[in-house]
């Protein structure tokens, strides 16, 4: 019995139902390593049955030929008869939609939550899935780097933001993980700033919020530049010293066992203890994976533990209202109690372009 087929049997034994049905693109990507934008997993104590229309059902076969997963051309419809004779069906709560939920109701099953069992599987990667992720990285950071020579003044946040895109693509990235977030100056200081029409100047900070997909899986940076230094920005220069000391804590002296909330801490007390607390407005960090925030959460509330083999973000930022705004992200796993980055090719300290 493969890891897939034991992570199958797992996951259907802790969610306590007869069956369980996802209709989710990324669920149906994690139990049967096949993505497509329609489509029906069925989960029983016996078979993981992958239901596709035929825009999928060649690509599905040819991919999952000879895997733990069988495939069956079909529809809704197709599911439910999968299912005649169950009772207690499994859907994830959090991404069923009233009109899906009171369908099934209709349909006469009682409904559970399969969330946690999936939770609970999917905070842990396998290598397969840390090596996807790691090349996601790698691919982020080459585009990147490639991307860097060629901002001018006179571009505007959307020319960099679909410049990057376009490299990360070349350099094999199936699309990006999240909307590329590119703010000049002033526009920095909000944390998810919309892209937009803003020309870059000559001393401007350059916030970057970007990320890839490589065989479905994620990455996620943010780096933080001046282009050009017009000797204006003493400010700028000493609270991004102070971000990235935190950011460079968390990787210190987090270890597994701690709970997201401590590592969280880590990085505002000492913001905090620099008078920036009230600047960080946003959590730590996130789970990294199929989707761009999962599990665990490095946040005021996270109870979570953090353990080996977990992947999630680094990303301690300070945001002062309409003036700045600085985060510094890395793509980060935990790995013999330690936290080790993904990121190894681009700069952290402060680089003038």
């Amino acid at each position: 019995m493969d890891m897939l087929a034991e992570n199958l049997r797992k996951i259907y034994s802790e969610s306590g139902a007869e069956a369980l049905l996802l209709e989710q693109d990324f669920l149906r990507a994690y139990l049967t390593g096949f993505y497509s934008t329609d489509g029906y997993v069925v989960l029983d104590k016996d078979f993981c049955t992958l239901i596709v229309d035929s825009r999928y059902i060649e690509a599905a076969q040819k991919s999952l030929g000879g895997s733990n997963v069988r495939v069956i051309e079909g529809s809704y419809k197709t599911a439910i008869e999968l299912l005649k004779g169950k009772k207690k069906l499994g859907v994830p709560y959090p991404f069923t939609n009233a009109t899906c939920y009171l369908a099934l109701k209709e349909e006469g099953f009682d409904l559970s939550d399969c969330m946690p069992a999936l939770k609970k599987a999917m905070l842990y990667k396998t290598e397969e899935e840390l090596k996807l992720i790691e090349k996601a990285c790698e691919i982020a950071e080459d585009g990147l780097i490639a991307t860097l020579p060629e901002l001018k003044e006179g571009m505007k946040e959307s020319d960099v933001a679909g410049l990057l895109e376009y490299k990360m693509r070349s350099f094999g990235a199936s699309g990006t993980s999240f909307d590329t977030i590119v703010a000049f100056g002033e526009n920095g200081s909000v944390p998810h700033h919309e892209t937009g029409e803003r020309k870059l100047k000559f001393g401007d900070p350059v916030l970057i919020d970007f990320g890839c997909k490589f065989g479905g899986y994620c990455s996620d940076c943010t780096r933080t530049f001046l282009f050009g230094d017009d000797k204006k920005h003493e400010e700028f220069k000493e609270v991004y010293a102070h971000v990235l000391k935190a950011h460079e804590l968390v990787k210190e002296k987090l270890v597994a066992g701690m709970t997201g909330k401590e590592g969280d801490a880590i990085a505002r007390d000492y913001l905090e203890s620099k008078g920036l607390g009230k600047y960080f407005t946003h959590s730590l960090g996130h789970g990294i994976g199929l989707q761009i925030h999962e599990y665990p959460t490095l946040s005021p509330r996270g109870e979570e533990t953090i353990e080996n083999g977990m992947v999630f973000s680094d990303e301690p930022g300070v945001y002062l209202a309409g003036k700045l705004g600085i985060r510094i992200e890395d793509s980060v796993t935990m790995k013999n109690g330690k936290v080790v980055s993904f990121m190894k090719k681009t700069e952290r300290n402060l680089v003038i372009l």
